[in-house]
């Protein structure tokens, strides 16, 4: 546990601070008021602790194009180390609405509907904090990437969920539930297509099924999008894209998983003018500006489609690799469509290994095969009927080098003898 603030005497009966809200939506907020380290950060410690390969922690172990990496200098060198103008520099923004038309077809104007944000992360809490507020409802599918839920923490909003539901086909959106989630008072979807932490690409009937419910409730769609080139033979779909939606989703990607830079945090935001102007009013007083010299750079990346390609094909090899390795350690494997990330179901093994639950098997993972993964169930509101369905998964990633994972799944093939 960390420490943290002290919860305050509330003699006015106010209730929790927002720092209260924010973690405890995020899952953090013990009963005493104390604060618990996310469970990434308790894996990575452990992993570094124990010599452990961390499969945990999604970001890539090799940087990303060098012609990239040489336009930032380039740019430090020229002197582009001050602060960048609010909206993001005029060549990225160009180059973001260019790369939309050309892979979606979409028309974005660069000066008005573009916005350029530090990571995807600022982006969609921006969104969440600039149009929610106390009393609506923000619908997210349920695993859900944890800033999700801390960002609609922060607006004071009310979190519902609907379920992805493993199966044959992977992991599937249950669209009754959906329906049935989406009352009267919701304000706003979250959607995450390529979806983390299940690897899901939602497929155009899903889709559908989710803009029919944000026009019948006149609800805006924030998506998050940075997986949008990193599927294995599933077509990822914009939701804008479909017919009625573009002038009420909010798009949202980054350069961090497209092109492996994930410490430069660039991101940005697409949409309609009025939306947009709304995020920017919250977004310039978070972080106002950041990556000058970066943004440059990543605007030349935008223009370059083969790279992307080549990273998924790559990650493919590499998913194939985890996964069999996974089955043979004695998983059911969820094979993902998109992503970095594997879904991988211990149910049958956990009886062997005398362990409860994926939370024990993480936990245990390290010294019984000297690999990190994720429960789960971190992904999840607690005893939500999705945390309970998943209790004995857990989620991997395989954006590692291919001879890292190949020495994780020799590891992992110890479970078999454990």
């Amino acid at each position: 546990m960390e420490d943290s603030p002290a919860p305050r005497t509330d003699p006015a009966g106010r209730g929790p601070d927002r720092w209260q809200h924010t973690a405890s939506a995020a899952g953090l907020l013990a009963d005493d008021g104390s604060v618990a380290v996310t469970i990434f950060a308790e894996m990575s410690a452990l992993a570094v602790r124990t010599g452990a390969i961390n499969l945990g922690q999604g970001f890539p172990d090799v940087d990303g194009p060098e012609y990239v990496k040489q336009a930032a200098v380039r740019a430090i060198e020229e002197g582009r180390n001050q602060y960048a103008p609010g909206d993001g520099v005029p060549e990225l923004r160009r180059a973001v609405a260019a790369h939309q038309k050309r892979h979606y077809g979409l028309d974005v104007d660069p000066d008005t509907e573009v916005l350029v944000t530090t990571g995807a992360t600022e982006a969609l809490t921006a969104s969440i904090l600039a149009l929610t507020r106390p009393g609506d409802e923000v619908l997210t599918l349920e695993p859900f990437y944890d800033s999700h839920a801390a960002a609609i923490g922060m607006s004071g909003a009310t979190h519902v969920t609907a379920p992805l539901v493993p199966g044959p086909d992977g992991f599937r959106l249950d669209v009754e539930a959906l329906r049935a989630a989406a009352s009267p008072r919701l304000r706003m979807i979250v959607l995450n297509s390529p979806h983390n932490p299940t690897g899901t690409v939602l497929t155009p009937g899903e889709l559908a099924a989710v803009a029919a419910v944000a026009r019948e409730r006149d609800a805006i769609v924030v998506t998050d999008e940075v997986y949008e080139h990193l599927t294995f033979g599933a077509e990822h779909v914009p939701m804008a894209t479909l017919p009625g939606m573009a002038e009420r989703t909010l798009t949202i990607s980054s350069s961090g998983k497209t092109f492996s830079f994930t410490g430069w945090k660039v991101g940005w935001v697409h949409g309609p003018a009025t939306l947009v102007t709304a995020v920017r009013t919250v977004k310039q007083f978070l972080t106002y500006t950041s990556g000058a010299p970066f943004q440059p750079a990543i605007a030349l990346a935008l223009d370059d489609d083969e790279t992307p390609r080549a990273l998924a094909a790559s990650l493919a090899e590499r998913r194939d690799l985890l996964c069999a390795g996974l089955e043979a350690a004695g998983f059911t494997v969820t094979r993902p469509a998109g992503t970095y990330f594997v879904m991988a179901d211990a149910t049958e093994l956990l009886p062997r290994l005398g362990l409860r639950d994926g939370v024990e098997l993480c936990r245990r993972l390290p010294e019984l095969a000297g690999v990190v993964a994720i429960p789960a169930t971190a992904f999840c509101r607690a005893g939500s009927p999705t945390a309970r369905a998943l209790a004995n998964h857990v989620r991997l990633t395989f954006v590692k080098r291919e001879d890292v994972l190949r020495e994780a799944v020799t590891r992992l093939a110890a479970l078999r003898q454990a």
